[in-house]
């Protein structure tokens, strides 16, 4: 289809990024200029920084009107931010794009030109990740072949949120009406016709990351019981291996006892049976817990976020 003149949006979340404001603004109106033909709107979400984000964004809003921002009433996390700015985005297609500029906006024409071929999705894959730590590219590649392994929706592997999404597909992301949000596995959800470009993941532009290793974890767990109940299954099996192996120990101590007799019984080999045991059961109640507490998330209903104000040239 042609999209001459059609609208795109890039939705950026920021959080604690004023360093790299206006790094972001030169580098997405200089990816725009090389697009005539499409009309752009930068949707900047402040997802309550602490520090003076959202007075650079505020000043980029008044510099160049396509630079909108809206302002989150608190920090509600990345996935929550980036709903919002999807929510309030405009265009005929959307692109999600991290703030530090690891995913070249340079890449958007590219994208841009596989939408006209007909694509409704276009996923951008990292095939360079050398910037990253080693440990970060060895957990992230462990992550998607376990989610991969335990789910029926697969995450193509190396792909972030950086993608263009027709808005027919953004339509139906905006259906989907869970509040525990894990981004990839819902934009994977949903399908439609896709093509993949790829590209060198870039140093960060300024700033620090905002996500620790425990961060990552709980990204990691919140995606894989988003998506899959393999885990709970797992158990059921653990649980009837250890009580087949529990029944046979029996047996044999039993026979044991009928041809030597009885004899001192094991104090350390009962510790140890016990403690293996309970940490087992530990870890189960606990991966329960991680489900329930996503049902009891879910119940309550609350909004994923809360808007204080989007700032708009000639709407506020």
């Amino acid at each position: 289809m042609g999209v001459g003149g059609k609208l795109v949006s890039i939705v950026a979340p920021f959080y604690n990024e004023s360093e790299g404001v206006w790094i972001f603004y030169e580098a997405l109106r200089a990816m725009a200029s090389t697009v005539p033909d499409v009309r752009f709107e930068f949707i900047c979400v402040d997802d309550g920084s602490r520090d003076d984000t959202l007075v650079h964004l505020l000043a980029a809003n008044r510099l160049d009107p396509r630079f909108v921002v809206v302002e989150l009433s608190r920090n509600f996390g990345k996935e929550a931010a980036l709903t919002a700015g999807i929510d309030t985005a405009c265009g005929d297609a959307v692109v999600p794009i991290d703030a530090d500029l690891q995913d070249p906006p340079t890449l958007i024409p590219k994208m841009i030109e596989e939408w006209r071929k007909g694509a409704e999705v276009v996923l951008a894959r990292r095939t360079d990740r050398s910037t990253d730590t080693f440990l970060k590219r060895k957990t992230a590649e462990g992550f998607y072949r376990l989610h991969n392994k335990l789910s029926t929706v697969a995450i193509p592997a190396n792909v972030g949120d950086f993608r263009l999404m027709d808005k027919v597909v953004v339509a139906a992301l905006k259906r989907l009406p869970e509040r525990q949000r894990f981004m990839k596995g819902l934009f994977a959800w949903v399908g439609f016709k896709a093509v993949t470009v790829d590209y060198a993941r870039q140093p960060r532009a300024a700033g620090k990351t905002k996500f620790s290793g425990w961060k990552l974890w709980n990204f990691a767990l919140e995606g894989i019981t988003s998506f899959s109940t393999a885990p709970l299954k797992v158990w059921t099996y653990v649980g009837t291996i250890c009580a087949l192996l529990t029944l046979t120990y029996a047996a044999y101590i039993v026979i044991r006892t009928l041809i030597y007799g009885i004899d001192v019984p094991g104090y350390a080999s009962v510790l140890v049976a016990i403690l293996f045991f309970g940490s087992l059961q530990l870890i189960s109640i606990g991966l329960l817990g991680e489900y329930i507490g996503r049902m009891y998330l879910e119940s309550k209903q609350r909004p994923t976020y809360l808007v204080r104000k989007c700032h708009r040239q000639g709407t506020e």
